[in-house]
């Protein structure tokens, strides 16, 4: 089972970047945490990540997905602003979940809504770096049962 783990703008600055909403882990960190808890639910998942801070190479790497099996996705700010992104994860029809370090949902009114989140079969958000396990759970479960 491969799965695409990407990451929009401002995550490779996670461990300085505001902390006191996103927390002290860096990127990195989260990676390798997931890559660690995946084994722990198949030794057949296999992980691939990406990060960009530009909306077009993200649309780009979704559109080059036909070869994974789902997409766990944390759109940060393009999450309240791109209709591209949504579009291409409904264009290739690959399994998504979105997932959020911070509670969006409580935080500033802008943030509370999604332009992705339709295109996804769930969103996690809330649990800090968690959620992107908590994401992959969900993720995993649905493709088993398929």
């Amino acid at each position: 089972m491969k799965i695409l783990v990407i990451n929009g703008p401002n995550l490779n600055l996670l461990g300085t970047r505001e902390p006191e909403i996103y927390g002290y882990t860096t990127l990195l960190d989260i990676n390798q945490e997931l890559v660690e808890y995946a084994k722990t639910l198949s030794n057949e998942i296999e992980l691939s990540f990406f990060q960009s801070n530009i909306e077009g190479e993200i649309v780009d790497k979704i559109q080059q997905s036909a070869d994974f099996d789902g997409l766990i996705i944390n759109p940060a700010a393009y999450t309240h602003t791109s209709i591209a992104i949504g579009d291409a994860i409904k264009a290739v029809g690959i399994k998504a979940v979105e997932v959020h370090l911070s509670n969006v949902s409580n935080r500033e009114e802008y943030r509370k809504n999604s332009f992705i989140s339709n295109s996804c079969i769930g969103v996690v958000s809330g649990f800090k770096k968690d959620s992107y396990k908590m994401g992959l759970l969900g993720l995993y479960n649905v493709a088993k049962r398929i």
